[in-house]
């Protein structure tokens, strides 16, 4: 029996569709993903970077904030719904969906994007990361305090990592840091923060 394959939705479908149900769901390619419910850990780090995020950019006097709800539309068919997104409030005028749908499809809106690892890690690594290479966000950190990644990323024996991803001539330069190391982040070159902090919020 020939199975009927579930009709791709573009991101206005998506949006039209999507349900006041608490949950948070993402678009890959047109198929609309459920986002897991995240743990307490998984939280606890999300809250801890940003904050940490927050003091730097209020410290600087940045035009800048990180929503507690936000949509990236990164094509037609994907849109993704951050743990961690830095909002430019200079350019939300150029963008014509935030106001109604709460969504930006610019870089110019996202100095940073933060993916906290969780089960789907697979997503964080490959999907996301070449979707927002090709939209062009200037700096992607992917957060693995748990080490799920791939030990192709994160070693053997796996060690829990924080990648910094700096966007340079169009292609994502990754870095590493790992233990006591201090996170390099090219938005905030002073930012006073190491990775072991990040892992430590998550007990």
């Amino acid at each position: 029996m020939t199975q009927v394959l579930p009709k791709l939705l573009t991101f206005n479908e998506f949006i039209e569709w999507y349900p006041n149900d608490g949950k948070r769901y993402e678009l890959h390619k047109g198929v609309i993903i459920e986002k897991p419910p995240p743990t307490g850990s998984h939280e606890k780090v999300v809250g801890f970077i940003a904050h940490k995020l927050t003091v730097e950019f209020d410290r600087l006097n940045l035009p800048y904030t990180i929503p507690k709800t936000v949509l990236l539309q990164t094509s037609a068919e994907s849109a993704y719904s951050p743990d961690v997104l830095l909002l430019n409030l200079d350019n939300l005028d150029n963008e014509p969906l935030f106001q109604k749908q709460s969504t930006v499809s610019q870089a110019a809106s996202v100095p940073i994007f933060i993916e906290v690892v969780s089960s789907n890690w697979r997503d964080d690594y490959y999907n996301k990361l070449r979707d927002y290479e090709e939209m062009g966000i200037p700096e992607y950190w992917i957060a693995d305090y748990a080490a799920l990644g791939a030990r192709k990323f994160i070693g053997n024996p796996k060690q829990p990592t924080i990648f910094v991803c700096e966007l340079v001539d169009g292609e994502y330069q990754m870095t590493p840091f790992q233990g006591n190391t201090a996170i390099s982040s090219p938005t905030f070159p002073q930012l006073n923060l190491t990775a072991q902090q990040i892992f430590n919020a998550a007990n």
